[in-house]
């Protein structure tokens, strides 16, 4: 594709777009847009969610690999391609390149995911795992790419992969005309400059919004500085938008045509994971459901309709329990408590009872009898309780010291 300049970086246009849709016809879904009633009762507007977690292989990457790929020369895809990722980037590059007959070699951290690993090898790709951390890995495939003469393909940081994942926005276009806001997440900033690209040409009174984990959010102090800056250590649960920098390219467009950027915590990640399980009956991983979390803070000021961008749903089985519990702990709906009790038969069933008795579900129990720190007739007990809300949780506190029991905090 010919892109325009924006300064030193080539840049993206809505042509490049379009460009990019005509390559993508047949290879990737034009996915669905649900309404949500539950955040729309939230926000006091209507909101919608473009569902990219049901997108092939299981997020948007898909649409800016098999771009970039696609628009490789003839001996460049000769001489194969070669990505960085823990998971989805690496999904869509395995996947594009399989249908696109090209040769690729996808390194990944040690500590990846298997289902991811399995996933990324099932779509064609040869996967190698070196580094603890995704920089260590970039820097391994960079190698690796210099050594070979494979192509890198970038996850965020170029202007067809931009052009790719500016798909997006024109779907959005298509399915929710009267769309007044529209709120994605943010991690390189790939998404979210290509929806710009698309929507701001067509209709500029969109607002677009990005957003950031708060430990992870290298956005805002680049804004603020005109220029990427690096965060030292990026850290959240929603690893697919861990990005210490922003991309250059990517950049310059956030800057230009995004409207705001906001962060969330893990605790709102956490929530927006589960909401969109219970009530949307999606599974979205913790970076898909970002711009949920965003819509569950402060939304006074969010003009409806709004179009929610889950951008993927390859959440590891493992962490999904971990965060579901995280979930459900924040809004008070799991308690773990420890307390002790005087050791003798029954016990812990006449304490089992009780806790029965005030309608609390217990999902473990482990007993202790064996520390020192316990007296001769005594026995420490904790128990993780299904609650209904924190209403509940300092209900069964008060009523399990009312029938005599010792609650360690």
């Amino acid at each position: 594709m010919n892109h325009r300049t924006a300064g030193s970086f080539p840049s993206v246009t809505l042509d490049d777009v379009r460009g990019a849709r005509k390559m993508l016809a047949g290879v990737a879904r034009v996915t669905a847009m649900e309404t949500s009633r539950h955040l729309s009762e939230l926000v006091g507007a209507p909101v919608l969610l473009k569902c990219e977690n049901l997108q092939r292989t299981g997020s948007f990457k898909l649409r800016g690999a098999y771009v970039r790929i696609a628009g490789l020369l003839p001996e460049e895809r000769a001489a194969g391609v070669v990505a960085a990722s823990a998971g989805n980037h690496a999904q869509g590059v395995a996947l594009a390149s399989s249908l696109l007959g090209v040769h690729a070699t996808v390194f990944m951290p040690q500590g990846a995911p298997l289902p991811k690993i399995s996933a990324t090898e099932d779509y064609g790709a040869q996967v190698r795992l070196h580094g603890q951390v995704v920089d260590e890995t970039l820097a391994a495939a960079q190698e690796y790419a210099a050594e070979t003469g494979a192509v890198f393909i970038h996850p965020f940081d170029h202007p067809d992969v931009i052009a790719g994942q500016g798909t997006v926005g024109l779907e959005i276009l298509e399915q929710c005309p009267q769309v007044r806001t529209i709120v994605v997440g943010m991690g390189g900033g790939g998404l979210a400059a290509g929806i710009a690209v698309a929507v701001k040409e067509l209709r500029p009174d969109v607002r677009i919004i990005g957003v950031q984990a708060a430990g992870s959010a290298a956005y805002p102090p680049s804004l603020a500085a005109g220029r990427p800056v690096a965060l030292e250590h990026p850290a959240t649960m929603a690893d697919g938008i861990r990005v210490g920098r922003p991309g250059d390219v990517p950049f310059a467009l956030v800057d230009e045509l995004v409207d705001e950027v906001r962060t969330v915590g893990e605790d709102a990640l956490s929530a927006a994971l589960l909401l969109c399980l219970e009530r949307a009956k999606l599974v979205v991983e913790p970076a898909g459901a970002s711009p949920v979390a965003a819509l569950l803070g402060g939304t006074g000021d969010i003009e409806g309709p709004v179009v929610a961008v889950l951008s993927g749903g390859n959440v590891d089985p493992v962490l999904l329990q971990r965060v579901l519990r995280y979930g459900m702990a924040a809004q008070g709906r799991y308690l773990a408590v420890r307390l002790r009790l005087t050791d003798r038969p029954g016990a812990l069933a006449t304490l089992l009872g009780v806790l029965s008795a005030a309608d609390a579900n217990v999902l473990d129990v482990s007993h202790v009898r064996t520390d020192p720190r316990l007296g001769l007739a005594e026995a420490e007990v904790e128990l993780h309780l299904e609650t209904k809300g924190p209403a509940h949780c300092a209900e069964l506190g008060r009523v399990l010291r009312e029938a005599g029991y010792t609650v360690i905090d």
